[in-house]
């Protein structure tokens, strides 16, 4: 474990990239496990520093990847340099370090504008080639079901546990086996998507939780990360996310039919994976009723074919 990310670290980083001068040092936003920093270099140059702290080497890797893959397909994302030995990350402490370029803007934004751009962004990033990086099977999904299910913890959530065997149960039975396949990022929320002032998509981060899954996941996901206001869904935002997935591609009426499932699939995944996080890998009982939220949300009812009327 990395006990501490500091200028000297940096430093050794730096000059892995044949960089130098270091000025300052800022911890960014954003993320639960990995540590990430905004290096400002004398001559004005910024990147952020990223120690994967929470990853293995080898995943590290096989993130990369999806990165170079994404961007290789003219999807807005983030590559990190290449150091001077030809590779993507350096190794220290049992870690992987790596250095990416700084893309200027905050988290994209909620209005109709940046979702119609972020379904845009979504729609293209599914209809890519796949890759062997990317996984078939869902990280949050139905195997992080079955470690919590699982859990031997003593303080354990039993009205919790009950919902989530419940609904994983009827999920695996009305989850549509047929519906077509994409590359999808699997865990959409402001802090993972990066937007300009004017609501366009300028990189899509973190594909910790990318997959090869139903390509109507993504578009469901988004809406539980981007279009849910004070507990209840809003429909201006649903149709924003749609008008813009739809522009690229339009989903089939199969697609359409399972929205509500894997919007329910969706949002349990969020829900399971707070738990999971805040109550019994890392327990912190500031984030511990994190998962409510959406556990509240599946009691909400919500007409998601009106977009397409």
């Amino acid at each position: 474990m990395v006990k501490e990310v500091g200028p000297e670290k940096a430093s050794w980083l730096l000059e892995q990239a044949g960089l130098k001068g270091l000025e300052s040092m800022t911890r960014l936003d954003g993320g639960w496990d990995n540590a990430n920093f905004l290096l400002r270099l004398i001559d004005g140059y910024e990147v952020v520093l990223k120690a994967w702290i929470a990853n293995d080497v080898d995943e590290v890797g096989r993130v990369v990847r999806r990165h170079v893959h994404l961007n290789s397909h003219g999807i807005p994302t983030t590559v990190p340099l290449r150091l001077l030995n030809g590779d993507f990350f350096a190794e220290r402490e049992g870690i992987a370090w790596t250095l990416i370029p700084y893309v200027s803007g905050g988290m994209l934004g909620e209005d109709e504008g940046s979702l119609k751009s972020l379904g845009i962004a979504l729609s293209r990033m599914s209809l890519i080639p796949a890759a062997d990086c990317f996984p078939r099977e869902y990280r949050m999904g139905f195997s992080l079901f079955d470690k919590v299910l699982k859990s031997k913890s003593e303080k354990v959530d039993r009205e919790f546990i009950e919902i989530l065997s419940s609904e994983v149960s009827n999920l695996k039975s009305v989850i549509p086996e047929n519906l077509p396949l994409g590359v999808l990022h699997g865990d959409l929320f402001p802090d993972n998507v990066i937007g300009s002032d004017g609501g366009e998509v300028l990189a899509i981060l973190d594909l910790e939780e990318a997959w090869i899954g139903p390509r109507a996941f993504d578009l469901a996901m988004a809406f539980v990360g981007f279009g849910w206001e004070d507990g209840k869904p809003v429909e201006k935002s649903w149709k924003a996310l749609v008008d813009g997935y739809q522009s690229i591609s339009e989903l089939s009426q199969a697609e359409i039919s399972a929205l509500p499932i894997l919007h329910r699939f969706a949002t349990l995944s969020i829900a399971c994976w707070r738990y999971w996080k805040h109550n019994l890998t890392a327990p912190d009982v500031s984030l511990s009723e994190r998962y409510v939220e959406m556990v509240e949300r599946l009691s909400v009812e919500f007409d998601f074919s009106g977009a397409f009327e």
